[in-house]
């Protein structure tokens, strides 16, 4: 396990809150061996997708990070898609749920879930 420092993922102030809700109602708060596991799966109107889930099992190439209290946990190969990527949360009118700012992505789909690089 490597916990990276200069590349990482990084979680916005609103996707943090959500996650501390999320994490309370799945009864996991108190639990540190709980993270946000992140991933990238083929699929979507774009090519690729985003997957997120609660997690508590590290795998041998997972990547670490740590940003604004929320430990985030990804697979090595969704990380080359996810280098330098922020989780956000908007709850505005257009749109409520989760979203990445990935400068990675060349291209996304209007819904915001799918990308290509």
């Amino acid at each position: 396990m490597s916990v990276a420092t200069d590349n990482g993922i990084y979680v916005s102030d609103k996707a943090r809150e959500k996650v501390s809700k999320l994490m309370d109602d799945a009864g996991v708060t108190g639990d540190s061996s709980y993270f946000l596991r992140v991933g990238v799966v083929g699929g979507g109107c774009s090519g690729l997708s985003y997957k997120l889930d609660f997690d508590n099992e590290m795998k041998p190439t997972d990547q670490v990070f740590e940003d604004n209290g929320v430990k985030v946990v990804t697979d090595l190969k969704s990380f080359l898609y996810l280098v330098n990527t922020t989780l956000d949360f908007s709850d505005g009118l257009n749109g409520k749920g989760f979203y990445f700012s990935n400068p990675n992505a060349s291209r996304t789909c209007g819904c915001g879930e799918s990308f290509s690089v």
